[in-house]
């Protein structure tokens, strides 16, 4: 399951039966180590040396079974951006990686996905109980401060802080 936001670096936004959260994200190996991560195997793709990425994250969490799960995340990482699937029923974490050339930058191509297709995205995740929920109207209203706050975290972040904050988080688990 990926690595859980740190709450410290993550703003929050309601949008109804959905919280979605900005963070500004660094993935490296001290961070992996310290969250158990490790390289992929087998026919699995993934790093294998020296990982070193960074970029805005959004969350999406929405509630079921009793849990504010996360259901979506969009990694608008510099050198590998991609987004997650996670189905909380099922255990699984599915990365999609993105095509900056096709798609574009990845931080304006997750939030349109955000607004278009939310519904569609939470039932592949397995949230199809939570996409019926959605009120589209306050999603709008949420995506406009979630913007602002996306944009302000990609320009506006202290690297050292938020990595000692990630290592640290990570330790505690």
């Amino acid at each position: 399951m990926p690595i859980p936001p740190v709450d410290a670096y993550t703003a929050w936004f309601d949008a109804g039966p959905l919280r979605i959260g900005v963070e500004y994200r660094l993935l490296n190996d001290a961070i992996a180590a310290a969250n158990q991560l490790s390289a992929a195997e087998g026919d699995e793709r993934g790093p294998t040396t020296e990982l070193d990425d960074r970029g805005v994250s959004l969350h999406v969490f929405g509630e079921q079974d009793g849990e504010w799960r996360e259901f979506l995340r969009f990694d608008c990482f510099t050198e590998d951006p991609h987004y997650h699937y996670v189905s909380w029923r099922a255990r699984a974490n599915e990365m999609v990686h993105m095509d900056p050339v096709a798609d574009g930058d990845p931080l304006h191509w997750a939030l349109e996905r955000i607004r278009t297709r939310m519904p569609q995205m939470l039932e592949r995740a397995g949230a199809d109980d939570v996409a019926r929920r959605i009120d589209f109207a306050v999603l709008e209203e949420a995506l406009l401060r979630v913007t602002e706050a996306a944009f302000r975290a990609r320009y506006q972040h202290d690297d050292a802080a938020v990595h000692a904050a990630a290592v640290a988080d990570g330790a505690r688990r």
